[in-house]
């Protein structure tokens, strides 16, 4: 839909969320582009060949109470095929602020940028999100010209997002020049009979080709987005 190359990240804001597979794929050909089954032992760290972990408590644009760091406690392997991220409540160091005071909680952000970006493709992990008010859940990607052209600009899929306070609904929604933030183009996909999406693992895809972007809830198609409607 545009000339981007995109970055995919698993971006957490305030919570805890496991995950046992990320995957990118090229659609056309389906070969893997990207992969990682989290197969480590118990407590080994990120894989810091495909992962970045950022750090900082800056609120990232959405007020985040959070300082997002690179220490093990925040993100590793169970040793069982998933990744824990965890956030933790703790008083850091007023060396630490956050935008709002001393810091109480962290937690972890982990993105490929500049170590993996693809221009099309089906971007999908499996996910068990946290549950809880105040929860921002999301697995997304950004441009990877976000440096020079900020965001909107640089184009933004998200794969998955979930508020806290709708347990049984996530959100697949781009945005871009024109079409960001309250103006985003995207659509809800809810659990039937009230379940809630942290009560297992559900597996959430972005399909991406020239003429349009397909969003899936373990293999439901709920939204397309093509050029006509930005």
């Amino acid at each position: 839909m545009n000339n981007k190359t995109l970055t995919p990240a698993i971006i957490l804001a305030v919570i805890a969320l496991l995950c046992n597979s990320i995957i990118a794929t090229q659609v056309r050909y389906g070969k893997y582009a990207f992969r990682d089954e989290f197969n480590k032992a118990s407590n080994a760290p990120i894989d810091s060949s495909k992962w970045t972990a950022e750090i900082g408590g800056g609120g990232w644009g959405n007020e985040e109470l959070q300082y997002y760091t690179n220490d093990i406690e925040n993100a590793y392997h169970d040793g069982a095929g998933l990744l824990v991220i965890k956030t933790i409540k703790k008083d850091l160091p007023l060396s630490f602020n956050c935008w709002y005071s001393q810091c109480h909680y962290t937690s972890a952000r982990l993105i490929t940028k500049q170590k993996f970006d693809r221009k099309y493709g089906r971007f999908e992990a499996r996910i068990k999100i946290p549950r809880g008010q105040g929860i921002w859940s999301a697995f997304w990607m950004l441009g990877d010209n976000i440096d020079a052209v900020g965001w909107a600009n640089c184009g933004e899929i998200d794969a998955m997002e979930n508020i806290g306070r709708e347990p049984s609904t996530v959100h697949g929604t781009i945005h871009g020049p024109g079409y960001s933030g309250a103006n985003s183009i995207g659509a809800p996909f809810s659990l039937p009979n009230n379940q809630k999406f942290a009560d297992d693992f559900h597996v959430y895809a972005a399909e991406w080709t020239e003429n349009k972007i397909n969003f899936y809830v373990d293999a439901n198609l709920y939204k397309t987005i093509t050029p006509q409607d930005l």
